[in-house]
């Protein structure tokens, strides 16, 4: 199994037009994702959806991933859960059926205290084994800061958690703070991919995002790893316009959503309760943007020179 390390896209969950999990969608997912060179793929993130979609879609969303993998790429499996013992159950099944890893952040706490972040992720961690833990630092979603002090504290005290994906802005300055305080976590941004570009010469190890053009980010991180920064810049800087679009709050996954329809790899952008909708302004500008970065046919497969 290869290293989690590198571009590893974020899997939106297809859904039906009538909101149920569309599976075989899922599977030209995966494949599809396959086929743009992703180093591995984690799911069931926050912009999978995993929130809206009970333990046992979970599993079934992880079991088909998995399945279509089969082995080929890493897959991190977002385990994140309010009760501790379903991140656990969930963490142990995602072991059990061959994960790389599980992404987990703390879910909502009243004691927020550095020591019992530790404490948290200590007994989780005892309870599902070696498999890796991405600890994700999201504090928009969960409403728990994790200072450089603290992720430091908590790679020394937990040898499981060596991963950290990272979106707390200010990122750039926060990969330096965690980098003085420690040499033993793997950082990856996300957001988006917005700022993919200087997150990695800040020295992360990749991004954990859904940006539905993967082999973009691909080719920045190619670059950048042969050492080549100005082809890196550039190819970052023609694409940013439509990363930055893609990304907007509040509308980034239905936006996501309908790139990855019109890229036919699912069938529907059909998002489950709550979401924030997209208007006819939306849908014309997300034309114009394609048009304005080159991108004529969006089924295509993008190649660098």
């Amino acid at each position: 199994m290869s290293s989690i390390t590198g571009i590893f896209n974020i899997l939106a969950t297809p859904f039906t037009e009538s909101g149920a999990l569309d599976l075989d969608s899922l599977r030209r997912l995966v494949r599809f994702q396959m086929s743009l060179g992703v180093n591995g793929l984690t799911i069931l993130g926050v912009l999978g959806e995993a929130a809206k979609l009970n333990v046992d879609e979970r599993r079934q969303v992880m079991d088909t991933v998995l399945e279509t993998v089969a082995g080929a790429i890493p897959v991190v499996v977002g385990t994140s859960h309010p009760d501790s013992t379903v991140c656990i159950r969930l963490s142990n099944e995602a072991r059990e059926a061959g994960a790389a890893g599980v992404m987990i952040a703390p879910p909502p706490l009243e004691d927020k205290s550095q020591a019992n972040i530790i404490r948290l992720y200590t007994q989780i961690a005892e309870a599902i084994g070696d498999i890796a833990i991405v600890a994700q630092d999201f504090p928009k979603i969960t409403n728990v800061l994790m200072p450089a002090e603290t992720l430091a504290a908590l790679a020394d005290a937990v040898p499981t958690v060596r991963h950290l994906k990272l979106e707390a802005p200010p990122l750039m300055q926060k990969v330096s703070a965690i980098f003085e305080h420690t040499d033993k976590l793997q950082i990856f941004g996300g957001l988006g991919g917005m700022f993919l570009l200087e997150e990695l010469e800040r020295g992360t190890h990749g991004t954990m995002t859904g940006f539905a053009f993967s082999e973009i980010l691909i080719a920045v991180f190619q670059a950048h790893k042969a050492g080549d920064s100005a082809r890196a810049a550039a190819i970052f800087d023609r694409y940013l316009p439509l990363i930055r679009y893609e990304n907007q709050p509040e509308i980034n996954l239905p936006i996501r959503k309908e790139l990855l329809r019109l890229r036919g790899a699912i069938d529907s952008a059909v998002l489950r309760q709550p979401f924030n909708s997209i208007d006819a302004g939306t849908y014309a500008e997300i034309g114009r943007v394609l048009e304005r970065v080159g991108i004529s046919d969006p089924t295509a497969i993008i190649t660098f020179d």
